[in-house]
């Protein structure tokens, strides 16, 4: 956009105080929203966009996902997501740089056109993680335009030995062939997380921010823990890890450390301001006030955690001991896709089964709604930037199609968006007052040269990695045999829809 402003005129626009509609311009200039209000007088040589029939909201904001995932959805149904993470070797290994742009600017085009103008991705890389592959993925989402806090996701334990009693039920040969694999060193993989920060935290005129990402505590050393603290605490920079995802990850907790994943990550010094937790299903009450007291976040994933059968997470006892909540789609393996709406509408039902006959303690659509934008963005660390259509934030907005199905009639329009909108009457999307989505097109990047190699890449994957894909399938029943004993044994707290007897 050029220095002469742009309008956006004669629309709908969602007033965050009220949540109601009002008709109002938009004036941005810059990156940033000018102005907000009817009549607003454009600036000589201003784009005018024609908002008549259209609602403008604030972009959503994907608090957890993995740009790795979206080569891979479909790719296999009914796995927990310990069975699913033993085809990491087969799917995500040996990919070049090129296929690592590929998924992820494939995912961030898919975001873009369902309302997300932001997102915290974990991204990995098999065997292990390349400045090369880190480059690839800051320049796929600059090439499409998507705002993102970025986190090199590694660990230098490995998988295998973080499932309580697989190795004793492995036959001699895979103990031997899951034995010999080596973890990467911990020194090597923090100076590939310092680095990338030094090199890209603030580029593409700062929409690209970095981030720690350690996979799984329990898949770390307590020395590449406290190294990603230290990298927060030098750089300012934002931590997420998986938390208590599983109920298999919280019991190998307290087995390795004779207590709970939040109590092991408060005495390294992780839990604070700075720290997002995705997932936390299985975190004890004990933790969640552990977690509020110290201003630390949660990035809630419930398709995700419904689609792998890792449990309903305690999102209303968060919220009520005031820890930060964000939404987020998790990668397009486990959930399929990454739309915002949908995520915001499993989100909105899932939580109201665990109070029967109690709907004071359900999250109604508002408390949705601010999941998915103002408090996402402070999950993100731009709460003062993003997330609200207000003079002085960025302008990354998202004008809706009217007249759809999904949004008329309107009777009240949060229930709507959080209910009813599917992502389909998206039109236009702006992020830092750029149009990056322009009446259906998205015009940053070659979104059908994108998709068709994509497809190629999932197509060599999966021919080059059949190997690993044939000792997974081998490692599976045993592997499923010791996450059903594990996931047998007491634990504070039940998260499933059912029990475990």
């Amino acid at each position: 956009m050029g220095s002469d402003g742009l309008v956006i005129r004669g629309g709908q626009v969602l007033d965050q105080a009220s949540s109601a509609l009002v008709e109002a311009d938009i004036l941005v200039e810059g990156d940033s929203i000018a102005a907000v209000g009817p009549g607003i007088q454009a600036p000589p040589g201003a784009r005018v966009i024609d908002a008549r029939d259209r609602i403008a909201v604030p972009g959503l904001v994907n608090c957890h996902t993995h740009a790795h995932n979206n080569l891979l959805k479909g790719v296999r149904d009914n796995l927990t997501l310990e069975e699913a993470r033993a085809f990491g070797p087969a799917i995500f290994a040996g990919r070049t740089p090129e296929e690592q742009y590929v998924s992820a600017a494939i995912g961030a085009v898919e975001m873009v056109r369902t309302g997300s103008t932001a997102a915290f991705d974990m991204f990995t890389a098999m065997p292990l993680m390349t400045a090369e592959g880190v480059e690839a993925v800051v320049r796929a989402y600059a090439d499409v335009g998507l705002r993102a806090v970025l986190g090199p996701s590694m660990n230098d334990d490995l998988f295998w030995r973080a499932v309580p009693g697989l190795l004793d039920l492995l036959p001699p040969d895979l103990r031997r062939a899951v034995g010999g694999l080596a973890a990467a060193p911990t020194e090597a993989l923090l100076r590939i997380k310092r680095d990338a920060i030094r090199r890209w935290d603030g580029t593409a005129e700062g929409r690209i921010r970095m981030a720690a990402a350690p996979v799984v505590p329990g898949e770390c050393s307590d020395d590449f823990l406290a190294g990603c603290v230290a990298l927060t605490r030098d750089y300012g920079v934002r931590l997420q890890t998986h938390l208590a995802e599983t109920k298999i990850q919280a019991l190998y907790g307290m087995r390795r450390w004779g207590k709970t994943l939040v109590g092991h990550l408060h005495d390294v010094g992780m839990i604070g301001p700075h720290f997002v937790g995705g997932h936390g299903v299985w975190l004890t009450d004990d933790d969640i006030r552990m977690m509020g007291g110290a201003g630390a976040s949660i990035a809630h994933n419930p398709a995700s955690n419904l689609r792998l059968g890792s449990g309903i997470a305690p999102i209303r006892e968060m919220l009520d001991a005031g820890v930060g909540v964000g939404l987020g789609s998790d990668g397009s393996m486990s959930s399929d896709n990454q739309n915002m709406f949908e995520a915001m509408r499993f989100a909105a039902l899932v939580n109201k089964v665990r109070f029967p006959h109690d709907p004071e303690r359900w999250l109604g659509a508002s408390a949705i709604w601010e999941m998915a934008t103002t408090h996402a963005a402070r999950v993100l660390g731009l709460g003062d930037q993003i997330g609200a259509i207000t003079p002085g934030r960025k302008a990354d907005l998202v004008l809706l199609r009217v007249d759809s199905p999904f949004l008329r009639p309107m009777n009240d329009a949060l229930s709507a968006f959080v209910y009813a909108e599917t992502g389909a009457d998206v039109d236009s999307v702006l992020i830092g007052g750029r149009v990056v989505l322009d009446r259906g097109r998205i015009v940053t990047v070659d979104e059908t040269q994108l998709r068709a190699r994509a497809q190629v890449a999932a197509d060599r994957l999966r021919r080059g990695n059949a190997e690993a894909w044939a000792l997974a399938e081998r490692l599976r029943p045993f592997l499923r045999a010791a996450c059903r004993a594990c996931a047998a044994q007491d634990f504070p707290v039940n998260r499933y829809a059912a029990t475990t007897d």
